[in-house]
């Protein structure tokens, strides 16, 4: 459950490129995203269990200069293994260095299939879609209890209003 929980937050955390150029109406995107945060569990029992967390991060595309590069992110989430069927849900807000921003919904189907929704954008961002693929490259280890630390390797296409 864990790695669906973080390969939701980094899928949610991206905003676009971080240099004040014009970007183009429409193109690809391929990024790494790495974040950690604090994680709360509810263990009920081993079928029934609970997670509630606040990430934060920062995105690295390829190549450099690309799409998403340098950005950062905040994402807060929950999901939940209930009687074996997963759920989840959570909701980034990603900021370039221009200061514009998008915010993001990702919702976690029982599947493990994760669902992205571009909710909204402001600036160069109003108006943007956004489709692609999230493949985690962890879990990496706990270094203090409650904490989450992950990367994910995205990649897709965007459209710009």
């Amino acid at each position: 459950m864990r790695s669906h929980a973080i390969a939701l937050l980094i899928a949610i955390s991206a905003t676009p490129s971080a240099f004040a150029i014009e970007l183009p109406k429409e193109g690809s995107y391929d990024y790494t995203a790495c974040w950690t945060g604090v994680n709360n569990t509810i263990a009920f029992s081993k079928g029934n269990t609970a997670s509630g967390y606040e990430l934060t991060g920062s995105i690295l595309s390829n190549p450099p200069g690309g799409m998403f590069d340098k950005n950062s992110f905040r994402c807060v989430g929950m999901n939940a293994s209930l009687d074996g069927k997963f759920t989840g849900g959570a909701v980034c807000e990603s900021v370039d260095v221009d200061g514009d921003k998008r915010l993001s919904k990702f919702s976690l189907a029982s599947d493990g299939s994760l669902t992205r929704e571009t909710v909204a954008g402001t600036g160069k961002y109003e108006g943007m879609t956004v489709t692609g693929t999230v493949h985690p490259l962890g879990p990496f280890p706990v270094v203090k209890d409650g904490t989450v630390q992950d990367c994910n390797h995205q990649t897709g296409t965007y459209k710009l209003k």
